[in-house]
């Protein structure tokens, strides 16, 4: 079963390697430990994800073995593709629209350059 639709989300899919930053935390120890956190940019970009992603997607689930077909329009040749695609499959493991991105077995993806309208366009197609 694949979606029914092809999905957009716009705005400029941040790279991974950008988005995070190292945070210190208390552990149970009470001794300070370094931390992975999201940068703002990053947790902005999951909202703005979660919020346009249709109803059809969020909350799916979709358990079982899955490809993921995606034009990834960027403002400029700057951004790296390969940046993107992990982005992309963890917005839709936020957004229960997968249950685990482990479950991704084939990835078709394609850089475009739209200034004015940067953007993804994807579509899930369900293996039986």
């Amino acid at each position: 079963m694949n979606t029914d639709k092809k999905e957009t989300i716009y705005g400029n899919t941040p790279s991974k390697s950008n988005c995070y930053k190292i945070i210190t935390m208390m552990g149970r120890d009470r001794k300070m430990k370094p931390s992975l956190g999201k940068s703002s940019a990053l947790k902005d970009y999951e909202k703005k994800f979660f919020m346009q992603l249709s109803g059809n997607l969020r909350n799916k689930n979709i358990a079982g073995l899955f490809e993921l077909h995606v034009d990834v329009y960027y403002p400029s040749m700057r951004s790296d593709l390969d940046n993107s695609l992990k982005i992309i499959l963890d917005c839709l493991q936020k957004a229960r629209a997968i249950k685990n991105d482990n479950k991704c077995v084939k990835i078709v993806a394609q850089k475009f350059i739209d200034k004015n309208a940067p953007r993804i366009e994807f579509e899930i197609k369900e293996i039986i």
